[in-house]
């Protein structure tokens, strides 16, 4: 199939759920350019294919016995090649552990991988994860309230860390923000301003996500959250959460600046300096290619 077709039948199957699902609290894309470059390369109007995957969450009510209704979240990614090849989908919960979390989409991935070849199967996964989804929860933890359940709170202790990505950082307000921000919510990463601006930071997940939220309310040509890490710690305190620090502090980085206007990093130092933190894999997330 050519990548015009690819397009096209990507662009069909988004509208197909936008209609579906038109409240944002079921159906959001989180890359609005992603999807605008998509739709110029289906109607035949780009120069190129798209630079990134359209990115988008589906969320998905299935019945949990023994517990209050429970929403469980479908981040979903959509290959260039897809539906030649699978969609990425990754689902979350609440009322899964870690282990429960890894079982359910590993048998997710088996199911895309033996039905979901050369289709669309968005609408198909929905439906497998409202099926099955509840099969994977723990039965002593369905049996009370998430969000009453002392023990349950107790162990939800979620250690998260976001790769964010921004087409630029250039704005002084901004890199004072995203400095002050993470230092008030006890963040801790780096911020590479120039173009592009990536922006990692790591710490408890409630806190992650106040400062993401915070971001992304600011003006921006573009960005996204290019990859995340969630780990549940089990009970764990604040020693718990520094073992899983990478970063001590929050603090910007700038790796011997250049070009016309001073804005671009020398890359091959930001991989150095990931290589060093242990975070090398996340350079080909970012550029889609090898860092050395």
């Amino acid at each position: 199939m050519a990548s015009r077709e690819e397009a096209e039948v990507q662009v069909s199957e988004l509208e197909l759920l936008s209609s579906m699902f038109p409240r944002r609290e079921e159906f959001l894309v989180t890359d609005p350019l992603a999807l605008a470059e998509l739709q110029l390369a289906a109607a035949g109007e780009a120069a190129e294919m798209p630079s990134s995957k359209v990115q988008f969450t589906l969320n998905v009510k299935p019945e949990v016995p023994g517990a209050s209704m429970v929403e469980f979240s479908m981040v979903c990614a959509l290959p260039f090649k897809y539906p030649t090849v699978p969609p990425e989908i990754t689902v979350r919960s609440p009322l899964l552990s870690r282990s429960q979390q890894i079982q359910l989409n590993s048998d997710l991935k088996t199911y895309l991988m033996q039905n979901c070849s050369g289709e669309p199967c968005i609408l198909s996964a929905r439906e497998w994860v409202k099926d099955h989804a509840s099969a994977y929860v723990d039965r002593e933890l369905s049996s009370s309230s998430v969000t009453t359940s002392n023990a349950s709170q107790s162990e939800d202790v979620i250690f998260t860390r976001l790769w964010i990505y921004s087409h630029h950082i250039y704005n002084k307000q901004k890199r004072k923000n995203i400095i002050e921000w993470a230092k008030e919510l006890s963040l801790s990463g780096f911020s590479m301003p120039g173009k592009p601006g990536v922006v990692c930071v790591e710490g408890l997940q409630s806190n992650c996500e106040e400062f993401w939220s915070r971001v992304r309310r600011l003006t921006w040509k573009r960005i996204l959250i290019r990859h995340r890490e969630d780990v549940s710690l089990e009970g764990g305190g604040h020693a718990e959460i520094q073992k899983q620090r990478k970063f001590s502090t929050l603090e910007e980085k700038c790796f011997d600046a250049h070009g016309p206007r001073g804005n671009h990093m020398d890359l091959g130092q930001l991989y150095q300096f990931l290589e060093q933190k242990g975070c090398a894999d996340i350079f080909q997330m970012y550029f889609g290619v090898e860092g050395h």
